[in-house]
Order: C-alpha cells, then sequence, then structure tokens
C-alpha cells in the first residue's frame, strides 16, 4: 500500500478510537489491533503529528507512580474524521470500477 495512504489511514484510525472517550497509547494500540496492525513505535508520533495538527489534546495523569498521557480529541479530529467518511464513498467509487473492470476482463477471456 502507499505509504502516504496508509499514514492518512492510520491518522483517521487513531482519531476515532479517542472518538468516544479519552484513552492513552497501548489501550489504543489495543483498540486498533483487530483492524490493523500498529505498533506503540509507530502510533507515537501519528500521535505528535495529530497533536501538532491541533487534532487531539494530551494531558498527563498519574498512574500507579508513573505519568500515563491521556489523549482528547479535538473538534478539528472530528472534522478530519467526517472528511475521510466523505473521502472514503469516493474511494469505494473508484475501487468499485477497477474491480468492474477487472471482471469485464475475467468474463471475456472464458474464465
Amino acid at each position: 500500500m502507499d505509504i502516504q495512504i496508509k499514514r492518512g489511514l492510520l491518522d483517521v484510525c487513531v482519531l476515532a478510537a479517542i472518538k468516544n472517550g479519552d484513552s492513552y497509547g497501548y489501550q489504543i494500540v489495543k483498540d486498533i489491533k483487530p483492524y490493523v496492525e500498529v505498533s506503540e513505535s509507530t502510533l507515537y508520533p501519528i500521535l505528535r503529528r495529530l497533536e501538532t495538527a491541533e487534532c487531539l489534546s494530551v494531558r498527563g495523569v498519574e498512574h500507579n507512580g508513573r505519568l500515563r498521557k491521556y489523549y482528547h480529541i479535538l473538534p478539528a479530529g472530528l472534522e478530519r474524521i467526517a472528511q475521510f467518511t466523505e473521502e472514503w464513498q469516493e474511494i469505494l467509487s473508484i475501487y468499485q470500477f477497477i474491480i468492474r473492470e477487472d471482471e469485464r476482463h475475467v468474463e471475456a477471456s472464458g474464465s
């Protein structure tokens, strides 16, 4: 998969993981894992990038004597998810066109 497309998809996945409630890095990885493989070493640069883009905010909370960073989605992050869902419809249309062309080729070749 094109690295830029994957990067954009991972950004939206992270935002979706915290859309319904604040969360921290390890929990975000666990929430995303059933859908896409992402490691903590991949996640933290994404979180920093989203924070810089003002899509999320971060706050520190002490947990078992350690500081745990909790991430909170901001309006710009919710807008990014909304934009993705709108764009996804166009991507699905393109995919359906491509598959249709493949199906025609298979039918024409008699396979």
